[in-house]
């Protein structure tokens, strides 16, 4: 926490982003950061963590998290996936909730129950207004205030960037006033060695179809920052022996195909070069055993 002294009607908070599967989280919290921290795919679940995304000017900070799509939990994993979202709904200054056009608006309906009974404010984001028309917009709007009363709903489209500045000012008017939790000069609360993991598994997701891509998990084996370049080693682990036959591909094309990319985005995001070795491992019990999911960072 930043130990600098408190100017005078500084406002700080923690906004909190919830929804289910595939609304736009992720891609609504990247626009708001101005960084790309989520990653972001077609595919639900790409979110497995709480990742904060913070925002400062002198007034402000914005401590954004995003977290993982609601869903009802099959396995262990998916069980911690849902603690930071529990957790993200009771730790709030601000709950920023986002819905699209698409979505069934009753979907997981326990998590609204939820809203209705918070005392924080709730700020309502119906993203992806881009796909739909202004008729069934306006109808959706009406829904969600009528559904949470207290909450303003604000039409969006992550994506387009557009009304993303009435969000903005809907968060920073009610923000708490506080001194800022995190130095000025911080923009998330990860390290980089989890961002070159993240990197790695949007690749995988990207690439690979079917469960494929909910089979795996990224473990960083080793990060060195030399003078002129990051050292990476990294091991995918998937859960069966044909699932790494998969992964690897025909001569090693698939895996060197998620290399390529990787590395090139993590070069993009570091701005600086980058070695990348990636291995594939094969863990049949990693989605349900805590010991391994705590060493993957999902259990406390």
């Amino acid at each position: 926490m930043s130990s600098g002294s408190q100017k005078t009607g500084h406002r700080a908070g923690f906004v909190n982003i919830i929804g289910n599967p595939n609304v736009g989280k992720s891609t609504l919290m990247n626009a708001l950061v101005g960084e790309k921290l989520s990653i972001v795919t077609a595919k639900a679940q790409t979110t497995r963590h709480r990742i904060m995304g913070i925002v400062n000017t002198d007034d402000y900070q914005i401590v954004y998290s995003d977290t993982p799509g609601m869903l009802k939990p099959t396995y262990r994993l998916q069980e911690d996936m849902m603690k930071f979202v529990d957790t993200a709904i009771g730790d709030a200054d601000i709950i920023l909730y986002v819905t699209d056009v698409v979505e069934k608006s009753d979907k997981n309906s326990e998590y609204i129950e939820k809203l209705r009974k918070l005392d924080c404010p709730v700020v309502v984001a119906v993203n992806k207004i881009d796909i739909s028309d202004q008729q069934k917009v306006l109808s959706l709007l009406e829904y969600w205030q009528k559904t949470l009363p207290d909450a303003l709903v604000i039409p969006v489209s992550a994506k387009e960037h557009f009304n993303l500045e009435s969000i903005l000012n809907a968060i920073v008017s009610r923000l708490p006033l506080s001194p800022p939790w995190f130095d000025k000069d911080q923009f998330t609360d990860r390290s980089l060695r989890f961002f070159a993991s993240e990197i790695i598994r949007e690749k995988i997701l990207e690439n690979y179809s079917q469960e494929i891509p909910y089979s795996c998990e990224v473990g960083i084996e080793a990060f060195k920052e030399g003078r002129d370049r990051y050292e990476i080693s990294a091991v995918i682990f998937v859960m069966r022996d044909s699932q790494k036959g998969i992964i690897i591909g025909k001569g090693g094309s698939a895996l060197k195909k998620v290399g390529t990319e990787a590395r090139l985005d993590m070069e993009d995001f570091f701005q600086k070069k980058v070695f990348l070795q990636l291995f594939v491992k094969v863990d049949s019990d990693w989605r349900e055993s805590r010991r391994e999911l705590r060493k993957f960072g999902y259990e406390e």
